[in-house]
């Protein structure tokens, strides 16, 4: 098997100050990746995550960008180019849930947002990261993951069907572009994480929801970040060269 070793690579992970994202780049940077932190609104914990970077001898550097915003998007890629250099490697980790509840309670400047964030802006940040990637445009080639969920398969009822749809989207953005992108040298897969321990669904309004379900996941337990991010690092390396347009879950079993 290939050893997990990317000296020399660069990766832009959004939504990296915290949970899965702050976990994937740390591991990236444990094995030899230079590190772009996307973060929203917490510089604190971004700040961190880079540190961490550069304690295990990476080079790093934090980049405030809203990726509801196409000017912010396009600003992070310029930035990462100018402190990092290429970028061979994208990870899109942003997500939001809204608030949970039933789909014809729901605002609809909130599922709005949802799908902004969601799906358009994984669909602008990937413009960006294909124009630098490409082989066909001057790049290395390289790999792209993307984040989904299993709402994208259960539906999300009675809670976040908005979301689930957005995630639905995302495994469908990864099917089509694993082929459309083959012979530009990049590799496109997907991570869909189960119930974890991230903010998501205290975001949700639903804090209580990890102790509900902890029952009807067979391993008993949420997942871990770490345990995602794992899973994002393995689709990123050279182990997985011959793997492209897969959903990889990490649900324990659900």
């Amino acid at each position: 098997m290939p050893e997990l070793r990317f000296d020399g690579r660069v990766a832009v992970i959004t939504g990296a100050g915290r949970g899965i994202g702050a976990e994937t780049a740390k591991l990236a940077a444990a094995q030899g990746y230079d590190v772009a932190v996307n973060y929203k609104s917490d510089a604190a914990s971004a700040s961190s995550v880079v540190e961490a970077v550069k304690a295990k001898g990476g080079r790093s550097v934090a980049i405030q960008a809203d990726m509801a915003i196409e000017a912010d998007i396009e600003r992070m890629f310029r930035e990462a180019d100018a402190v990092l250099g290429r970028i061979t490697h994208f990870v899109y980790n942003t997500g939001i849930p809204g608030r949970a509840g039933r789909l014809e309670g729901a605002e609809p400047s909130m599922m709005r947002e949802v799908i902004d964030v969601n799906v358009l802006g994984a669909l602008f940040s990937l413009q960006h990261a294909i124009k630098r990637i490409s082989r066909k445009q001057g790049g290395e080639g390289g790999a792209i993951v993307l984040l989904s969920s299993v709402a994208a398969d259960i539906g999300g009822p009675n809670e976040y069907v908005w979301y689930a749809a957005s995630k639905g989207a995302i495994e469908s953005i990864t099917y089509g572009l694993s082929k459309e992108l083959a012979g530009d040298g990049i590799r496109v897969n997907c991570v869909s994480p189960g119930a974890s321990e991230t903010r998501v669904h205290a975001d949700a309004g639903t804090p209580d929801k990890l102790a509900r379900i902890a029952p009807m996941i067979p391993m008993g337990r949420a997942g871990r970040p770490e345990e995602s991010a794992a899973a994002v690092m393995f689709l990123l390396s050279d182990a997985a060269s011959y793997i492209s347009g897969t959903i990889l879950r990490v649900a324990g079993g659900r």
